[in-house]
């Protein structure tokens, strides 16, 4: 725990109260109804939380209505009905299991359970289209979940889909379906060091193993007869983003990267300004119970600096204009860096969880990385900047905000 979550923790109990998950994450549900949380069932655990430490339980219990609904359709033969509630029922035992951070609490082992059982029966219900992964990974393990597309597949592209902090493997079951196999990729939603069942094995995120992560899971999709191993990219929102641009910068395979919402600034913001949780989440990702040792050992050594000038495939790069964890001066900042093909688009007065543009970000990136993929966007020097306004116009050649009136943050500058 840091001094400041222990200091402050009344604050956002206050908050929780009052206004509920949006005082946290403004406009985050668009975002997590992307991740197949249904508005319904998010408005029901809200009506139960007053504290944090109501999270798990609220959680729980919606999740187990969905489940014994699921159960209910799948004796009747209902499979689909009984699939799209498990779907329902996992996220949110996930995020039941995931509000526990004790990796040898035996509830995160229950709770962890009820969503793998969730899981192994969309599998059954889809067609074995789901497969759950585990693979060996530098003397432990590291967990997956494949998604296929209906049919006989062979040398489609692929995308590894990167979960955010506080975010799990089974929460793209919904996007990997929506969005990219129905077009005929395959998808891994994965889980590196210090998320999920990873972390609850024991594998904690250093600065370097979760992009070592991401090359081993390069590795098992390349060796699929279903996947083309040249054409294998990344969508990566929030700390993803941070380890997609890591991983892109020191693995060639990977072709493409989608980069939503990533932490790419300087790690004050995110470590000292941002709601305490983020730290006390990272912390515990990373093994870490000194405050101060976690500041000088991994904290201070994870901005990315001029690491992006090594990426040779096309990025992609989505930030909301007022995000939380990442100042947009610094987002620029990095994207000045990036030498390879790359796009970049600024969303007006969104905050860190994109929620308002959340079902056009997810679709576009998906798209955007199905014509990456193709080659079409791999044109040496493309650059390609947006301002999104609020309205639905587009300010095309500049992601710079129109309210700077054409000046340009020092950090900016120094950074082409």
């Amino acid at each position: 725990m840091t001094t400041r979550s222990i200091g402050q923790s009344w604050a956002l109990d206050i908050a929780l109260a009052q206004g509920g998950f949006d005082a946290l994450h403004p406009q985050a549900k668009g975002t997590l109804e992307q991740l197949g949380h249904d508005h319904t069932d998010f408005d029901k655990v809200f009506e139960l939380v007053r504290s944090g430490a109501m999270l798990p339980k609220a959680w729980a219990t919606v999740a187990g209505q969905a489940q014994e609904r699921a159960a209910h359709h799948e004796r009747e033969g209902f499979a689909q009905t009984a699939a799209d509630l498990y779907v329902r029922a996992a996220v949110m035992w996930g995020r039941a299991q995931y509000s526990i951070f004790d990796a040898a609490d035996p509830r995160k082992a229950a709770l962890r359970a009820h969503a793998n059982h969730c899981v192994a029966r969309i599998g059954e219900l889809r067609g074995g289209r789901v497969r759950r992964v585990v693979l060996d990974f530098e003397g432990k393990k590291i967990y997956a979940l494949l998604h296929l597309p209906a049919g006989k597949v062979v040398r489609a592209p692929a995308v590894i889909l990167g979960p955010g902090m506080d975010m799990i493997k089974e929460d793209y079951i919904h996007a990997a379906e929506r969005y990219y196999t129905c077009r005929g990729m395959v998808a891994l939603s994965i889980e590196g060091p210090g998320q999920g069942e990873t972390r609850a094995n024991g594998l904690a995120v250093d600065l370097t193993n979760y992009e070592r992560a991401i090359g081993r899971y390069l590795g098992y999709l390349a060796g699929l007869p279903e996947v083309d191993p040249q054409r294998i990219g990344m969508f990566g929102i929030s700390m993803s983003g941070y380890w997609g641009h890591r991983a892109a910068a020191m693995d060639g395979r990977l072709a493409a990267l989608a980069s939503f919402e990533g932490v790419t600034g300087d790690f004050r913001t995110i470590f000292e300004q941002a709601q305490p949780t983020f730290k006390n989440n990272y912390m515990y990702m990373a093994g870490y119970t000194d405050e101060d040792v976690f500041d000088r050992e991994l904290a201070s050594r994870m901005p990315l600096g001029d690491l992006v000038t090594r990426i040779t495939c096309p990025v992609l790069t989505g930030i909301g204009e007022f995000d939380e964890l990442t100042q947009l001066e610094q987002a620029l900042a990095t994207y000045e860096r990036i030498r390879a093909p790359k796009e970049i688009r600024v969303y007006e007065n969104e905050f860190h969880p994109l929620g308002g543009a959340a079902a056009e970000v997810f679709r576009f990136g998906a798209e955007w990385l199905e014509r990456a993929l193709a080659g079409e966007l791999s044109q040496p020097g493309r650059d390609v900047r947006r301002y999104v306004h609020r309205d639905g116009r587009t300010t095309d050649g500049t992601a710079n905000p129109t309210w700077w009136q054409g000046a340009v943050p020092h950090q900016i500058t120094e950074a082409r």
